[in-house]
């Protein structure tokens, strides 16, 4: 029997460049998955590829733009074509740009809908008949998403409208997913980080970025290494169990 856990499973992880999904990747693939690494950007993909095989993981780097859903179904058959099947899915990525009404653009509200929202709907639409088919045939005899939420889905603040509207709107979701899901053996769950060292807020104008920056000024953030942990815990546990729900907050964190 194969010491690891996740030996002979095949993971998608998106937003997998840097971050949250690059620790998430990392673990995965610590855990015996093969592990399909999407994101816009092919260099850090490349760069986390080799990073895998020196720990002797294996990965492959699959640049795409998920917003696209013929981009989002393209690269789902990309993985079943590298690695014949698919096992998990971890919903990553995600763009937050804070804002109040008056002073936000549409095409920043748009932007984070497509990405948050659109994304993530369409990368997913286009696992589920596989991920379906990976709980019947695996040892494991179940296949997991995990959607990568945050805090800002659980309390909203000023400036942040429309990113809450992006988080809470994938909680209802999730939680549907998953009761439609339940007798096919795929278990969906959230993961909601509170403050961690991403890149969102490499997004943010200067001045939005200062007084985020200050929010958080005097706490120690979580690492991605710790929410990559809480996707561990959920996709390792027994097919009897599901883990609907992990909140993961820095622990001096108020909101």
């Amino acid at each position: 029997m194969d010491a690891k856990a996740l030996s002979g499973a095949v993971a998608l992880v998106t937003g997998a460049s840097s971050g949250i999904g690059a620790a998430t990747s990392r673990r995965l693939a610590a855990e015996g998955a093969a592990v399909a690494l999407v994101a816009d950007r092919r260099d850090p993909l490349d760069r986390l590829v080799c990073e895998i095989a020196r720990a002797g993981g294996l990965a492959e780097a699959f640049d795409s733009d998920i917003t696209d859903p013929e981009q989002a179904y393209q690269v789902v058959q990309d993985t079943l074509e590298r690695f014949q099947r698919l096992d998990i899915l971890v919903n990553n990525a995600g763009v937050m740009l804070l804002g109040t009404a008056l002073h936000a653009t549409i095409e920043e509200w748009d932007r984070m809908v497509a990405l948050n929202v659109r994304a993530l709907l369409h990368v997913t639409h286009a696992a589920v008949p596989y991920l379906i088919d990976g709980a019947s045939t695996s040892a494991r005899q179940v296949a997991d998403i995990v959607n990568i939420g945050s805090t800002s889905g659980r309390v909203a603040q000023p400036a942040g409208s429309v990113y809450s509207l992006t988080k809470f709107g994938l909680n209802g979701f999730t939680e549907a997913l998953r009761q439609e899901l339940l007798r096919e053996r795929v278990r969906v769950s959230v993961v909601e980080p509170g403050t961690a060292p991403t890149e969102l807020a490499d997004h943010l104008d200067d001045d939005i970025r200062e007084t985020a920056l200050g929010q958080i000024s005097g706490l120690e953030p979580l690492h991605p290494a710790d929410v990559a942990d809480a996707v561990a815990y959920i996709v390792l546990c027994d097919r009897r169990a599901a883990i609907n729900q992990i909140m993961i907050r820095a622990a001096d964190q108020t909101w």
